[in-house]
């Protein structure tokens, strides 16, 4: 659901943005921007209500979409190493193409790649 933490629990969102235990509800699926009387954001007051410029040169990334964020979550989530059916899952996408977005190619992966293709002829230098 857009605007609440996902899944992963209140350890993985300590670990991965201390400041937010701060301005949160402890439970996992709290709200992390809400309006004046605690309630989920719409689509159509977001900016405003959030004070989204204003925030965001705040905190030195002006310029920054909403948007961002969630792409920056998505490509870190593919970086996992679970299966594209899994991403698709938490990512809420039902198409393999939309998912494939996030699953940007990296010189840390190639040597993933390049290293268990080396053990494997290693182990096996016949081919059989």
């Amino acid at each position: 659901m857009p605007g609440r933490r996902a899944g992963g629990g209140p350890g993985v969102w300590r670990r991965a943005a201390p400041p937010l235990d701060q301005f949160t509800a402890p439970e996992a699926d709290a709200l992390i921007f809400t309006g004046s009387q605690g309630g989920i954001l719409r689509r159509s007051n977001f900016r405003r209500a959030a004070k989204w410029d204003e925030s965001t040169r705040k905190i030195g990334f002006p310029g920054l979409h909403f948007h961002d964020l969630r792409h920056t979550g998505n490509t870190i989530a593919a970086s996992s190493g679970e299966s594209l059916k899994d991403l698709m899952q938490r990512m809420g996408h039902d198409s393999v193409r939309a998912a494939l977005i996030y699953q940007h190619s990296t010189a840390e992966a190639d040597r993933r790649i390049a290293d268990a293709m080396n053990a494997k002829i290693a182990n096996n230098p016949n081919g059989s």
